[in-house]
């Protein structure tokens, strides 16, 4: 390979932020993902829509490093998802918080938890709940909120590692049109908060709702029965 050729294959390299190549997943006789090809541009904000079962939820969690696939691979930023933990935030369908406490007493929980695997990445839980709306002095525990406002302390949750790749799984579920909108408007903004190297951040979400993801994804993704049917760029024109 020539000097210039490979300048251009890194070059082009550095311009996605995941790769996923071949990628399957099979328990048994069934596969929740076939053989799965498709690449996530840094920058882009990308909405992976399918019925419920078409592979978008597996094919989160492959990005994520929290399933390994049976076949092929994923890479982020160039390697194994593990090696890159403190760059990815993954928000899951279920809000993962602790109904019994506060939503500053989540946050700071799970920044413990964080800091404890030698993280750096955790910023201000105040500075969090702030950006979602919340008000982070409320007392009255998260079992209490309504789901908009649980969906929003678990985008905080999230949002509080800065993460330069944000893996949101069905994020508008149980949302109301109102607080929809609110999380459409944040995540457009997140968008434009900077990263350290000038870096650009990515965006990936699932959803079988397209409507309410179209004001911010720039790509879109079909999936049915485990397999990426069509993927169509540029939506944003």
């Amino acid at each position: 390979m020539s000097t210039a050729t490979a300048i251009r294959t890194e070059s082009a390299a550095t311009t996605m932020a995941v790769e996923v190549s071949g990628a399957s997943k099979i328990y048994g006789s069934f596969a929740a993902l076939r053989n799965a090809t498709v690449s996530f541009p840094a920058g882009s904000c990308t909405m992976i829509l399918g019925e419920n079962g078409a592979g978008k939820s597996t094919l989160l969690r492959v990005i994520a490093g929290l399933m390994t696939p049976t076949r092929g691979k994923a890479t982020v930023f160039g390697s194994e998802p593990h090696d890159h933990r403190h760059r990815i935030a993954y928000m899951s369908h279920a809000t993962m918080l602790y109904d019994e406490l506060t939503a500053m007493e989540n946050l700071r929980y799970f920044a413990r938890l964080h800091k404890g695997e030698g993280c750096d990445c955790v910023g201000s839980p105040e500075m969090a709940l702030r950006a979602v709306g919340l008000d982070p002095t409320l007392k009255r525990p998260v079992g209490q909120y309504s789901q908009g406002m649980r969906q929003r302390t678990s985008l905080a949750r999230v949002l509080q590692t800065d993460p330069e790749l944000l893996l949101l799984d069905e994020p508008f579920s149980n949302m109301d049109v109102g607080s929809s909108s609110q999380m459409v408007e944040l995540l457009a903004d997140f968008r434009t908060w900077p990263v350290a190297g000038g870096r650009a951040r990515t965006i990936i979400l699932t959803t079988h709702q397209a409507s309410l993801a179209e004001p911010i994804a720039d790509r879109k993704i079909m999936m049915r029965q485990g397999q990426i049917v069509d993927v169509v760029d540029g939506l944003l024109g």
